[in-house]
């Protein structure tokens, strides 16, 4: 469709001014990402990539993107929360989405903090979605983003300044290991939040 190449033409062009403009559009282009707005490259490469020629600035770099990330996180989150269940429930009535909200709400905030914190693509847009409009308090929300973007764009950050040009193509050749290990994570913080929320039960009992 014409129309949707022109989309994508004018996408592309949009990213590549942020990607010149250094850590300015890194961090732009983190926000932008964390309220969902479909990037061609993606923050991690951008990062990756600015830390490999800048790894002086690897650390700032980090702090940029996580708190783009956030922030536009935040900013996805307060309009699920202001349009509330109905605004969900349009975009879950079925397929896909429909499964995801019944994972978020057997997970919880799990379902955030796993693909927000692992650079394997997992989908992390719907599961804000659901934390906002299923009326997560802000604080615990907030708390599982920064949990989880700061390490993820601190251990990008570290990868680039120190592996330079080889740092990205090892994490594309490493993607398996990443999957099992976001399995294994997702699986042990899910253990770990139900014996927590059994002893909880207990001592209230």
């Amino acid at each position: 469709d014409a129309s949707v190449r022109t989309a994508s033409a004018l996408m592309k062009a949009f990213t590549a001014k942020l990607i010149a403009l250094g850590p300015l559009g890194l961090l732009l282009l983190a926000l932008l990402d964390g309220v969902g707005v479909p990037l061609p490259g993606g923050v991690d490469l951008l990062l990756v990539t600015l830390s490999t020629t800048n790894p002086g600035q690897a650390w700032l770099l980090a702090a940029l993107a996580a708190a783009g990330s956030i922030a536009g996180g935040m900013v996805l989150y307060r309009i699920s929360y202001l349009g509330g269940e109905a605004f969900l429930e349009k975009r879950t009535r079925t397929g896909r989405n429909a499964r995801f909200k019944v994972w978020f709400q057997k997970y919880g905030l799990l379902t955030v903090f796993v693909p927000a914190f692992v650079v394997v693509p997992l989908p992390l847009k719907l599961f804000v979605f659901c934390a906002g409009a299923l009326g997560v308090r802000w604080q615990p929300f907030l708390l599982t983003l920064i949990a989880a973007r700061v390490p993820r764009y601190l251990g990008l950050a570290w990868l680039g300044s120190h592996y330079g040009k080889e740092a990205w193509p090892w994490i594309k050749s490493h993607g398996w290991q990443m999957g099992v290990g976001a399995f294994v994570l997702f699986a042990v913080l899910y253990v770990g939040v139900r014996m927590l929320d059994r002893d909880h039960a207990q001592q209230s009992a």
